[in-house]
């Protein structure tokens, strides 16, 4: 496997962009067209976030969203191929400065970043950036040969990885150092391990670990999003860093992550197709006695987001 996907990255490095991005929506259209990949749990998905969009624009949602995870699979093996500085020439970023507002009191920053747009190469660029040392939280992938490629590549772009079990003490020593800390939010959690809180207007347990990390750490939290535009650059947004939660009680946690995530949604609301719908993002489920966990948190958030500076 490992062969293949080098020989891949070789071809598609040493192949004229245009013709590897057109090859790449080739193969989004068999997924989508012919394939159908995960069609039925992406137009539920959209179902039930998109209530009113009619069926005929969330197939075309549908058909654009596979395109858009083809050619970032593409430019991700242009990039391992050796076109390491292509990115760079085809972005912009906005909002650069809030790096060094984030990190003005030296305590480190947590990025919240989402499986959106091509986030795998936001991974690799923030730290040449904002010029600041980046590690990230990730799962491993269950192919252990591409699991020790992808975080062989992330090594040579200097980004530490640090598993997702067991990486809290790692992520504070970071902090503590002023590093960068990655932090992805957009992912279901099982019931038992994670806190309840509205999405697309539906409970999804989400993991309170940045809110807590922030809290305890005091470091702020900044949202970088990095979103492919129709002429095929990119534009990278870092919004205004979110101070530290006040306290870690359940409440101000459950209050912070349903901050974090809505801010997530507002992305995926202005810009759909960017995300990466396959996922089941919703697919715990609140046991009886937290039914209403999520109806709290979208309160708690409410009050929260009055007292934010606008």
């Amino acid at each position: 496997m490992t062969t293949l996907v080098k020989l891949l990255a070789w071809l598609a490095s040493h192949s004229p962009r245009r013709a590897v991005l057109r090859f790449a929506r080739g193969i989004a259209w068999l997924l989508s067209r012919v394939i159908r990949l995960r069609r039925g749990v992406v137009m539920d998905a959209l179902k039930k976030s998109f209530p009113d969009m009619p069926p005929r624009d969330r197939a075309t949602l549908y058909n654009e969203n596979c395109a858009q995870q083809m050619l970032s699979a593409a430019e991700m093996l242009r990039y391992a191929g050796g076109c390491r500085d292509e990115l760079a020439s085809r972005l912009t970023v906005e909002g650069r400065d809030r790096a060094e507002t984030a990190n003005s009191a030296g305590r480190g920053v947590l990025v919240l970043i989402a499986h959106y747009g091509n986030y795998a190469l936001l991974a690799m660029h923030v730290q040449r950036l904002f010029g600041y040392p980046l590690s990230i939280v990730v799962k491993k992938l269950r192919n252990a040969k591409l699991n020790d490629l992808w975080f062989g590549q992330l090594a040579k772009d200097g980004v530490n990885v640090f598993e997702a079990q067991n990486a809290y003490r790692a992520c504070v020593k970071a902090l503590r150092r002023g590093e960068f800390v990655g932090f992805m939010l957009d992912q279901n959690r099982p019931g038992g391990s994670g806190v309840f809180v509205p999405f697309f207007g539906r409970p999804a347990s989400t993991t309170p670990g940045l809110a807590l990390l922030s809290a305890q750490t005091r470091a702020p939290v900044l949202p970088v999003f990095m979103r492919r535009n129709p002429d095929g650059t990119h534009h990278l947004l870092a919004l205004p860093p979110i101070d530290p939660p006040p306290d870690h009680k359940p409440g101000t946690l459950l209050a912070y992550t349903a901050l974090y995530t809505r801010i997530i949604e507002d992305q995926i609301r202005a810009h759909p197709t960017q995300w990466l719908w396959w996922h089941k993002r919703w697919r715990a489920r609140p046991p009886a006695d937290r039914e209403n966990e999520a109806a709290e948190a979208a309160s708690a958030l409410a009050s929260l987001q009055s007292t934010l500076p606008q």
